[in-house]
């Protein structure tokens, strides 16, 4: 694990409103759960996992927003019908701290994106 990375998340997270930094935290622990062997990382400036070598996913909070990045425009559009309450683009998909993506959808997303890569 790079603890440095981990320091500069948490250092990220604890700059933010309560109400995005719980949020966030509770994306990082579900995505870390889903993907045990991921590696914390700073990418674009932001919270990021690395897995395999390959950027997995990424998260950030907004003024008024959260985003998660799959990374994937095809895992995005594989779940299209599950995130149908949510904004999305073609990487992003787009939530607030009231109403975040339920870890159970953030979970198959995330070991999604895993079987994408491993593909690969």
């Amino acid at each position: 694990m790079d603890t440095s990375a981990t320091a500069q998340v948490d250092a990220i997270l604890a700059a933010l409103p309560a109400d995005q930094r719980s949020a966030l935290q509770a994306l990082r622990e579900t995505i870390a759960a889903a993907a045990p062997e991921a590696e914390e990382a700073i990418s674009y400036g932001m919270p990021a996992f690395r897995y395999r070598g390959r950027s997995l996913v990424y998260y950030a909070a907004f003024k008024a927003h959260c985003s998660f990045f799959p990374a994937s425009g095809a895992v995005i559009a594989a779940y299209r019908a599950e995130l149908a309450g949510f904004a999305t683009s073609k990487g992003t998909l787009r939530f607030t701290p009231a109403h975040p993506i339920p870890a159970d959808l953030v979970a198959s997303i995330v070991r999604g994106r895993v079987r994408e890569i491993d593909s690969r």
